[in-house]
């Protein structure tokens, strides 16, 4: 109890001081009372010290939503905003708003350099592209509490003429009910992986997203839908009915294509995706997302029957951040069903038929070495194993192409924390020796 009350003593002696201090010097020092908390918690779950490990975690998290708030901007969350909201920083600004309209946003744009020959030696045949990936505006409205509109359109490739596409996408209505229940409905982002929902340029290190969660999961995937949210102590959750996929856009590189996005969706077949993390511990995210649906969607097979396509997703993840290292790490697979019709029926033959089970996974480390202030200068690493034909059903082969292995090495500099320039190099391998790797420079911002 004795340790309780001094640690107690100990915050309020220091906030007291926090309003002198520079940025950089706050930073510091959240960062030393964070670790030096954490040490204390570790040593307190025995004895009489149970009654006030509550009051002590929850003076933790708020030094943590704090210390996020001075690396990130006005961009991070506060304390009060809820942990299961399933939103990047720029994405949650009505939250955080007053009554009215919120704006904000961001972008990002890359230059890819392929190789000019694959793993095998034979001419890669790639052209080097500059694009403009794209470019976000979040509006948002705060209505009388406890109701909330957020909504985000992007612009894709800078050029509707051009391959690019102007999208919706999420726009929905929160009804706040308390922390541990709100109600969502409208266009939703599916909550699953760790980049689907939280997708803003400066939240993740490498410049391009993981192939797992652009072809699996996959990112940015939305759909129309209604579901709940909330807190729990110290876990979170989401969980929505949504629009289904549409499997006659499967393909045996993944299940991309197949997203509907709201954009006169097919309504015949429905899922349920739910999503729970372990988001009381400051620095530390640890979860599991599980989708189950069908995506038949009234397709009929040659013979006039219909197919259901019954579609599994499983995901595991986690993300720790111990001082000004970081730390993510990815598994999913998925599974889908009528795999040896659904190809007969859209006509696929031998190693071009959609895959029975999917799979794909990385482990992404990186470390600042900006000693902790506003700035980040981060050199990072990623591994990555993906095969979307892991299994073919009966009659049908696997295409080596699909089996991919994917390290990718690079840096990540933020002069301030809205601002980001990546520079990495990806060596990509496959079974069918025809992999090519690239070199990518990208910036991106959020406001």
């Amino acid at each position: 109890m004795k340790r309780g009350l001094s640690v107690l003593a100990g915050l309020l002696l220091f906030g007291g001081s926090l309003a002198a201090q520079t940025p950089e010097e706050r930073l510091r020092q959240l960062e030393e009372q964070i670790r030096s908390l954490q040490q204390q918690l570790a040593t307190a779950k025995s004895g009489e010290a149970e009654a006030r490990l509550a009051e002590l975690e929850r003076k933790l998290e708020t030094l943590a939503q704090e210390l996020e708030a001075l690396r990130h901007g006005e961009t991070a969350a506060p304390a009060s905003q809820p942990r299961a909201l399933g939103l990047a920083p720029a994405a949650a600004k009505v939250y955080r708003a007053g009554a009215g309209i919120s704006l904000g946003g961001y972008g990002e744009a890359i230059y890819t350099d392929f190789a000019a020959t694959r793993e095998d030696g034979q001419r890669s045949g790639k052209t080097d592209t500059a694009d403009m990936l794209r470019h976000v505006l979040y509006v948002g409205y705060k209505f009388d509490a406890p109701f909330v509109f957020n909504s985000e359109v992007e612009l894709e490739h800078a050029h509707t003429g051009k391959g690019g596409a102007v999208e919706l996408e999420f726009a929905y209505v929160d009804w706040l009910a308390s922390p541990s229940l709100a109600l969502r409905s409208g266009m939703v982002l599916v909550p699953l992986g760790l980049v689907n929902e939280v997708h803003e340029p400066t939240t993740f290190f490498p410049a391009r997203r993981s192939e797992t969660e652009s072809r699996i999961l996959p990112s940015t995937w939305r759909e129309l839908g209604v579901g709940a949210y909330g807190d729990l102590g110290p876990w979170s959750y989401r969980t929505y009915l949504l629009t289904g996929l549409n499997a006659s856009k499967f393909s045996p590189r993944g299940l991309r294509d197949a997203r509907q996005a709201g954009a006169k969706a097919k309504a015949e077949s429905f899922a349920w995706v739910g999503r729970l993390d372990w988001t009381a511990t400051p620095g530390f995210l640890a979860g599991a997302g599980l989708y189950l649906g069908e995506a038949g969607q009234g397709l009929q097979t040659p013979e006039g029957g219909k197919l259901a396509v019954p579609v599994r997703i499983a995901e595991l993840h986690g993300e720790w951040k111990p001082g000004r290292a970081a730390v993510r790490a990815l598994y999913a697979r998925a599974t889908v069903g009528d795999a040896a019709a659904l190809n007969r029926t859209l006509g696929r033959s031998g190693a071009g038929g959609v895959g029975k089970t999917l799979v794909g996974g990385y482990l992404e480390l990186a470390y600042d070495l900006h000693s902790g202030e506003r700035a980040l200068l981060a050199p990072y690493l990623r591994f990555e194993r993906i095969d979307t034909q892991h299994a073919v059903p009966g009659g049908f082969s696997r295409d080596g192409a699909n089996d991919e292995e994917i390290l990718t090495l690079g840096l990540a500099y933020q002069p301030i924390p809205q601002l980001v320039f990546k520079v990495d190099w990806q060596k990509v391998k496959n079974r069918a020796v025809t992999g090519v790797d690239q070199l990518n420079l990208a910036f991106g911002y959020v406001f």
